[in-house]
């Protein structure tokens, strides 16, 4: 799993004003307004992208992330081989794709960020700041701002897999590569193999050490935090400074940065694949990575990393593709988007574990070891695997140099979308405000960017690898399926199928088919469900390796962690019916009442509106879109 975007309180902002919101009203119902020439429905003021294909690499670039490289060939190897691609699809087409329909369609509606877009469609679960506007605190609650916040949280430390890509990059211009040998300065000799050690656990490999000792000058746990590491630092500086310096603009710069950084990454995955396959071992390591073991699919576990693979990889309940989606024209062709990016996703994730594969094929050859030897889970399939590799290639320095840009280009995009749904939440709630104190958008971006760098510090201390795996552990994993249930409950049953029919409809001139009606109705909110309990059920601490379990204080730092997203939740729906009058029953009613504009069935008979043919009204001329206190399904 990246985007940017433009102002959302006004366009003359990129010129140092500001303007005060407007309310929110949209009323595109053919025949009864005047849409503007950009196809934007006549209220917006909110920037959108220059062109179409600018939104489909951006939103691509975020989906297809260092987790297609890593994640997914680890996980599709250990769980079943080619037999994991049944659950993989299975949860694709029944979860993946219909809820980034779901969320595409809610951006591009309400054209708002996730936090103000799903206070108008449950505010139960959001506290709506069209309803409480007398205190800002209300308006920080809810499933949309648990969203920002595990976005903002994953952004703080997935900028230093950037980094670390960068360290690579600038060390792969030498002589030689220096994770090459078991000769330099940082090497335990007596432990040192050059290659991979094999069984024999008490040897290391040199680019593991090179991992280990020169790039983290790792402690012995995160009891020991020791010092930061000035290299990483300085770097740690530059992959912020290139995420300010291509989102600092909106869409307007992001969309002309993914152009390159969207497509970069399969040349270089397609240049890898053309030399991997023609070294000895390719065809066993690809055989193994694909070769289905069927009794796996009996294992519960394998079918939730099949789920967890698509939220995560696809990037579903992170808040990003409802904000990239805010920044489209009104009338844009959702469903041709969503089935473009999340086939594209799955399509780059079958190709990376190919080309790793190849690669981990061809050192299993040359060191006469079973592939289970080699492979390895997160980031070091990238950071120690796949550099130990490149150190056998004719001309090292030239593909260990292309292969870290190619990681830094997966890094960027999906840290543009991580970063700007942080600046759009911002800029939607608080825009008059915040620009009377920054005064321009840009200013807002680096402050966020400034505080982000900040946050991520800790991950650049001596002992930062097991703060970073505890947080990824905690955000990526826990809470996510939490999130991705609260979000399913809002839209698919709270917020009601017609409804969400009817917005599609609006915008597309005909509703969405059976297929994800049936998905949102009933397939992806049991799926879900399914997922997290199973998750709750099989919950596993966090550790680091093989060896190393984390003390209990830092279980509670990671469950805290988990909290800091998960909270706004429950408080937001308490806050809602708290402040809603009437009865318990009244109140509960209220607060699962949209406020989303859409068409009215009013006009026909009580007895006929719950008809399926109602369910093809929402577009007859001349029908103002009012809020329909209705909550069919």
């Amino acid at each position: 799993m990246g985007v940017g975007a433009e102002n959302t309180v006004s366009n003359s902002i990129n010129n140092g004003g500001y303007k005060e919101p407007m309310e929110f009203a949209l009323k595109p119902s053919p025949g009864s307004e005047v849409v503007a020439e950009n196809g934007d429905p006549p209220t917006s003021e909110r920037g959108t992208w220059s062109r179409r294909l600018e939104f489909i690499l951006a939103s691509v670039g975020y989906a297809v992330g260092l987790g297609n490289v890593w994640r997914f060939p680890y996980l599709c190897y250990r769980s079943g081989g080619g037999a994991f691609l049944v659950p993989y699809f299975i949860m694709l087409f029944l979860c993946g794709i219909p809820l980034l329909f779901l969320e595409f369609s809610i951006g591009q509606y309400t054209r708002l960020g996730p936090v103000h877009a799903l206070a108008k469609i449950c505010p139960l679960l959001k506290v709506s700041p069209l309803r409480q506007r007398k205190s800002t605190r209300s308006k920080l609650m809810g499933v949309g701002l648990a969203t920002i916040v595990i976005s903002y949280v994953l952004s703080t430390y997935y900028n230093v897999l950037m980094t670390w890509a960068l360290y690579y990059f600038f060390n792969s211009f030498g002589n030689t590569l220096p994770w090459q040998s078991c000769n330099n300065t940082w090497n335990v000799v007596a432990n040192c193999s050059n290659g991979f050690p094999g069984n024999a656990t008490h040897l290391q490999s040199a680019s593991q050490q090179f991992f280990d000792h020169r790039l983290l000058e790792m402690t012995n746990g995160i009891e020991e935090a020791g010092g930061l590491r000035w290299e990483l630092f300085g770097l740690l500086i530059l992959a912020w400074t290139i995420v300010y310096l291509c989102i600092f603009k909106g869409v307007k710069s992001t969309g002309k940065v993914v152009y390159f950084t969207a497509t970069f990454p399969y040349f270089i995955l397609l240049a890898l694949l053309i030399n991997n396959v023609q070294l000895p071992g390719a065809k066993d390591g690809i055989l193994y990575f694909l070769m289905p073991k069927w009794h796996k699919l009996l294992e519960v576990q394998v079918w939730v990393n099949a789920a967890a693979q698509i939220f995560n990889s696809i990037g579903i309940s992170f808040g990003t593709m409802i904000s990239m989606a805010s920044y489209s024209k009104f009338n844009n062709n959702i469903l041709r988007d969503t089935l473009i990016v999340s086939l594209a996703n799955s399509a780059t994730s079958i190709f990376a574990g190919i080309v790793i594969f190849s690669a981990i094929g061809y050192m299993a050859h040359i060191h006469n070891l079973p592939v289970d030897n080699i492979a390895t889970d997160g980031p070091g399939l990238v950071f120690v695997v796949y550099p130990e590799v490149l150190s056998t290639m004719p001309v090292p320095q030239l593909w260990a140099a292309l292969f870290f840009l190619m990681l830094l280009c997966l890094g960027l995009d999906s840290q543009f979308a991580m970063v700007e749904v942080v600046v759009t939440f911002i800029m939607d709630g608080f825009g008059p405000k915040v620009l009377r104190v920054l005064k321009r958008k840009e200013f807002v971006v680096l402050v966020v960017c400034i505080v982000g760098f900040l946050l991520g510090l800790p991950h650049i201390t001596q002992g930062g690898i097991f703060v970073f795996q505890l947080m990824d552990h905690y955000t990526a994993v826990v809470s996510l399926m939490f999130l991705a249930f609260f979000e399913v409950l809002a839209t698919c049953w709270l917020f009601g199928v017609r409804r969400l029919s009817c917005m599609v409809e609006t915008m597309m001139g005909k509703p969405p088919n059976i297929y994800f009606r049936l998905c949102w109705m009933v397939f992806s909110p049991v799926l879900v469900l399914c997922i997290l309990i199973s998750s709750i059920v099989q919950y596993t601490p966090a550790r680091y390796g093989k060896t190393y379990s984390y003390p209990a204080w830092a279980e509670g730092v990671g469950w805290f962690i988990s909290l800091v997203s998960i909270v706004w939740i429950p408080l937001g729906a308490l806050h809602e019916l708290y402040s809603c009058k009437g009865s318990f029953l009244q109140r509960l009613k209220t607060s699962v009442t949209p406020t989303v504009e859409l068409d009215t069935f009013r006009h026909l008979p009580e007895k006929e509106r719950d008809t399926p043919e109602a369910m093809s009204l929402c577009t007859i001329p001349g029908k103002d879109l009012v809020s329909s206190p209705r909550n069919d399904i």
